[in-house]
Formats: C-alpha cells, structure tokens, sequence
C-alpha cells in the first residue's frame, strides 16, 4: 500500500474520511497549503505558477449549473462567485480555441482558464492545484457536514440515499484536495467554513501565501 503523505492524511481526516478527526497543519517542507482570501486570489496566486514551467488547474465542487455544451460557442462563464466568474471545463471530446477538450483539461495547456470537476481532474495530478469549496461541504457545530440540496451532480438523483450522497460530495472533495503534488490553496464560499479552514491551515507554509 503506498504511504499517505501528510496532506493527503490530514485532507482524510479533514472529510472524516480517516479517525482522529480534523488536525490543524503542521506544515511539510516539500508541501504547501495555503488557504485564498477569494477565487480571485487564488487565480493570481496560481497563475505564475504556469510561467515558472509548473501545472496548475483550478476545480470546485459540482454546486453550480453547466451550460450544455456548443460546439460554436464559447464557454459559458457557469461558475460565478461575487464578481469572479469562469467556465467549467469543456464537456466537448475536441479543441475549442484555447480550450482543451473534456479529457485533456487536466494535462493540456489552457486547461487553467476553465474550473475543473471531479470527473475531469479524478485520476491526474498536476503540481499546483486551487480548490473551491462550493455550499455542499460547510462547517457547523464543530465539524464538516454535508448539504446534498446544494449539490448538482448528475449523478446525484432523486434515488440516492443521504448516506449515498454524503458519501460521494466527501469522496469529490477527497480527489479534488488530493490533486496537487506541490502544493494547494483552499477556499470556500461559506464564510464559516472558510474561517474554520483558516483556523486550521494558518501560515500554510511552503510557499505562495
């Protein structure tokens, strides 16, 4: 079995995915993780990144719409968070100008302009990585719960179980958090759970913030 690293144990127990429950991060010195003031500041966080010759690739929980996919048609800006908006990633299997398809997003240049989701990011790895926390996943009365009604996952319907759908918001926020090698910035729509992350990641250490 290969060894959990640091964060990804603490993302574990940050999810309750592992015992001990949420542990403030002690820091790694071959990792960074760092919690954004705003989407937007995780965007200019990240983007020098790409010039420095590293990968980096934004995602987010499945809480906002996805516009049906054109062909002809630029992308729809469907993630929208105060004034920051952008697109998911492309559902289309080719090239928009500038726009990798669907399973490129999360290897091919211009993946970064886009949100990636659980289904396009699941199985890669990139070496920086920013982390929307959209209302599915809030922080109340002590610990992380679960709010399946702010969730738009297709694969969500009106037949799954609460436990079902606990378990699968958890296990997305699991790969997306697990995604960068270097290191990842968090943020979260909710302010508590946003303060709450704060409180947990602190300094970060390692870089960026």
């Amino acid at each position: 079995m290969r060894h959990r690293s640091l964060h990804e144990e603490w993302v574990l127990r940050l999810l309750g995915l592992a015992p001990g429950g949420p542990v403030p991060w002690s820091g790694d010195d071959v990792f960074s993780l760092s919690v954004a003031a705003s989407p937007d500041e995780m965007e200019q966080a990240l983007r020098p990144t790409l010039e420095q010759g590293y990968t980096a690739r934004l995602s987010a929980g499945y809480c906002w719409p996805w516009s049906k996919k054109e062909k002809d048609r630029p992308l729809e800006n469907d993630v929208r968070i105060g004034d920051w908006e952008r697109p998911w990633n492309s559902r289309l299997d080719s090239w928009l100008p500038g726009v990798p398809p669907s399973a490129l997003w999360a290897t091919e240049e211009g993946g970064f302009d886009q949100v990636g989701c659980v289904y396009t990011a699941q199985g890669f790895e990139y070496d920086w990585s920013g982390v929307i926390l959209g209302p599915d996943l809030l922080f109340r009365d002590g610990h992380l719960v679960v709010d399946r009604a702010a969730n738009r996952d297709p694969a969500m319907g009106k037949k799954t179980t609460d436990e079902e759908a606990e378990a699968l918001i958890r296990n997305t926020y699991k790969v997306l958090l697990t995604r960068g090698m270097r290191g990842t910035v968090l943020y979260s729509t909710d302010p508590e759970t946003q303060e709450y992350l704060g409180s947990l990641v602190g300094g970060g250490g390692g870089g960026l913030f």
